[in-house]
């Protein structure tokens, strides 16, 4: 059984916010931002607009760069850390969007590294011989979780949506593998609190308590564990398949953080020229980064046939993972 990807999409607000306006709601500059972060703008979503309406647009993407029949589509995951609604998932709502009455929906929810443990649940079915095509897409809203207060967090973070439809045994690229991770001792470094079982309903005590907006604990020391596990996973897909990282054409990281990003190149001892880099324009968009940096990298024709491309990611949870594909 081969895994492969028959079309990739992706889409973004149109709303940019740059570092300059960002400037007039905290106390922080543009100066600062850029050479901390790497981020010069990012994308925030209409008030009407929800993850599934991001999501609608990148798989529609997706679907037409397949010439794929919708109304054979079997399986549809959506990662997601901001769905319209806890109930029912967004993939839910974006099967009805789209109109794909038979297929069967899920979401999976693994943070920033979403879009990789989508992928490889979706190779789980594929292998099973239950499904033969699976939509996945990662759509992200991450500008309403945030405390526009807290320069250290709110800096960051933009809205969008990306995905690709994954074939058994289809005529496109080859994913070779995926592997995946997780670290739920040490989760609670990047969360948001309430909206849970664990605290009370949704209430003014939460609300003031500002339990309801994400969290970053101990950034620097998260930091160093990213990029051990950055690392780590692109190391693991290259050694499985039997590949060296010398021969890889582009790593597609998740867009955390450009200087993250940056101690991963050097940590691998690969020229960061071969790291596909979005972050400048976009923001971390959390699941989302690495199926839209992968959209565009084909788009613009960065990726050709024949190259290797590994997507590695790293988020709350503590998860982590990659996927290698031969273009």
């Amino acid at each position: 059984m081969t895994m492969t990807i028959e079309g990739t999409g992706s889409y973004v607000p149109p709303r940019i916010l740059p570092n300059r306006e960002l400037e007039q709601m905290m106390e922080t500059t543009d100066e600062w931002i850029t050479q901390r972060t790497g981020v010069r703008e990012r994308r925030v979503a209409d008030p009407s607009v929800a993850a599934s309406d991001l999501a609608l647009e990148a798989s529609k993407a997706a679907l037409d760069m397949a010439g794929f029949d919708l109304t054979r589509l079997q399986l549809i995951i959506m990662a997601t850390i901001t769905p319209d609604t806890h109930c029912p998932a967004g993939a839910n709502w974006l099967q009805a969007k789209l109109g794909a009455h038979q297929a069967v929906t899920f979401d999976v929810t693994a943070a920033c590294s979403g879009f990789i443990f989508g992928l490889n649940v979706a190779e789980q079915y594929l292998k099973a011989g239950t499904v033969d095509n699976v939509l996945v897409v990662a759509s992200e809203i991450m500008t309403r979780t945030l405390n526009w207060k807290d320069r250290s967090s709110a800096i960051l973070w933009g809205d969008g949506a990306g995905g690709v439809l994954v074939s058994r045994s289809g005529t496109g690229p080859e994913i070779l593998s995926t592997h995946i991770h997780t670290d739920g001792a040490n989760g609670a470094n990047l969360l948001m609190p309430g909206g849970g079982s664990k605290t009370t309903p949704i209430s003014h005590e939460s609300v003031d308590k500002d339990l309801h907006t994400l969290k970053m604990i101990e950034a620097s020391a998260s930091v160093r564990v990213a990029v051990k596990h950055f690392a780590e996973s692109c190391l693991e897909a290259v050694e499985a398949n039997g590949v060296s990282l010398q021969e890889v054409d582009w790593f597609i990281p998740h867009q955390a953080n450009l200087r993250m990003l940056q101690s991963v190149a050097k940590r691998l001892n690969v020229p960061f020229e071969k790291f596909y880099i979005t972050v400048h324009k976009y923001g971390n968009i959390s699941s989302a980064s690495i199926p839209i940096a992968l959209d565009e990298a084909v788009r613009t024709g960065a990726i050709q046939k024949g190259h290797l491309v590994v997507l590695t990611g790293f988020g709350g949870g503590l998860t982590w993972g990659s996927a290698l594909i031969r273009w």
